[in-house]
């Protein structure tokens, strides 16, 4: 997938734990980490509001897009 995301990046200039975002956010730890590690499939407008409401910051720095051709098995001709 060509969107990464960078909650850690924001995380780590924040000083902020996973735990105290997920307290933040109200979001359990367990969706927190998939979203971290980029195994999410999906993220709800409401939550990226949320998530930039407590660490004050943009979607832009949360969210990036890589312009490098990646094959992670999405596409279903599966060229």
């Amino acid at each position: 997938m060509a969107i990464r995301i960078r909650l850690d990046r924001v995380l780590y200039a924040r000083r902020m734990s996973l735990s105290e975002l997920a307290d933040r956010v109200g979001i359990t730890v367990a969706n927190l980490q998939v979203l971290k590690s980029g195994r999410a499939r999906a993220v709800r407008i409401t939550t990226l509001d949320a998530l930039c409401r407590a660490l004050d910051c943009q979607p832009g720095d949360l969210l990036s897009f890589d312009h490098s051709p990646v094959d992670d098995g999405d596409d279903p001709d599966g060229e």
